[in-house]
């Protein structure tokens, strides 16, 4: 960050000199200087670790976003979904709001979070690494299907 402010500072000081000296050895000019990051994360997909045998999974009301620190990994259940396995064990399922056939062919996809650092439904896609678009409808929990 000091490297680019001081190459800021030299650029601006190298626009201004030819036209005119400082005023006094004490003077000194200020540029701003901006710039953006981009951040993309590859998640890499393959079988789910299956749930403990005799428990089967069902979908409950998910949550708006996912915090992307928290994905752990994913699996490519069906065309329309991608199972999301968390910290501490726990799956949300990101349903898409149309088919997306290429996520499992390169085995894995990207996910872009927004400037909270988060990926949520209705404003964030799953891009394949094939070049399609997935736009994430919504989050659905797995939990325990109580018998």
């Amino acid at each position: 960050m000091q490297m680019l402010l001081a190459m800021a500072a030299a650029v601006a000081a190298a626009a201004h000199a030819p036209s005119r000296a400082p005023a006094s050895p004490d003077s000194f000019e200020v540029a701003q200087f901006t710039f953006r990051s981009h951040i993309t994360v590859r998640v890499q997909t393959g079988p789910a670790p299956p749930p403990p045998p005799s428990v089967e999974l069902r979908e409950k009301k998910g949550p708006k976003c996912l915090a992307l620190g928290n994905v752990l990994g994913a699996a490519v259940i069906a065309g329309n979904s991608v199972d999301f396995i968390l910290r501490g064990g726990a799956r949300v399922r990101a349903r898409f709001d149309s088919n997306c056939p290429a996520l499992d062919y390169y085995s894995g996809f990207y996910l872009t979070p927004g400037p909270d650092g988060q990926v949520c439904a209705g404003r964030d896609a799953v891009h394949s690494r094939a070049g399609g678009e997935c736009a994430i409808d919504k989050f659905r929990m797995l939990v325990p299907k109580r018998k």
